[in-house]
């Protein structure tokens, strides 16, 4: 969409201001060549729920600072092998921002690609959302994060700005499904 501002290029300037930030505990690895993330955390509620929300309602808890339009609510995902996490900017522009591998209902969501700024450079990476049962009618949640490829000057600066992200979109899950 001509004119339009990625304002999750609204990614870029927080990438600019997170690489400053050290990088969070939950960086697996980092190399030039690549990096892992995971965070993992107890959401007090049933699973079917828990997966509901963070498939079927993304634009609900999404930030909207990580998108192109900067409306969290423009985002789907399309929950079948080769479905698409997009964002629908009219009826005929949008992002295709990762793309389903794997699903699982209930259990596993992976998804391929490059999110945000990651998307315009040589990288690849697969995002693995999984949810099993925790004690008292909780989900534990896990959000993994594996990126690898080429980039100028190497990915090793970017892992703890992606964690970052990750960490919090992890987060607003939670928060939004906690939310009385």
């Amino acid at each position: 969409m001509r004119g339009a501002v990625y304002k999750g290029f609204g990614w870029v300037p927080a990438l600019a201001v997170l690489l400053g930030a050290p990088a969070a505990a939950d960086v697996l690895d980092a190399a030039p060549a690549g990096f892992t993330v995971m965070h993992e955390r107890v959401i007090d509620a049933p699973r079917a729920r828990v997966w509901t929300a963070a498939v079927l309602e993304v634009g609900d808890w999404w930030n909207p600072d990580h998108t192109v339009s900067g409306d969290a609510a423009r985002l789907a995902i399309d929950v079948r092998p080769l479905g698409c996490f997009c964002e629908y900017l009219s009826t005929t522009d949008g992002v295709v921002h990762l793309t389903v591998t794997t699903v699982s209902t209930n259990v596993l969501l992976r998804m391929t690609g490059g999110l945000g700024p990651l998307g315009l450079m040589g990288v690849n990476g697969n995002l693995t959302w999984e949810f099993w049962d925790a004690d008292d009618g909780a989900t534990r949640v896990r959000f993994t994060y594996a990126v690898g490829g080429y980039a100028e000057g190497g990915l090793e600066s970017l892992a703890g700005p992606v964690d970052g992200v990750i960490v919090e979109s992890l987060n607003r899950l939670a928060g939004y499904v906690e939310a009385p």
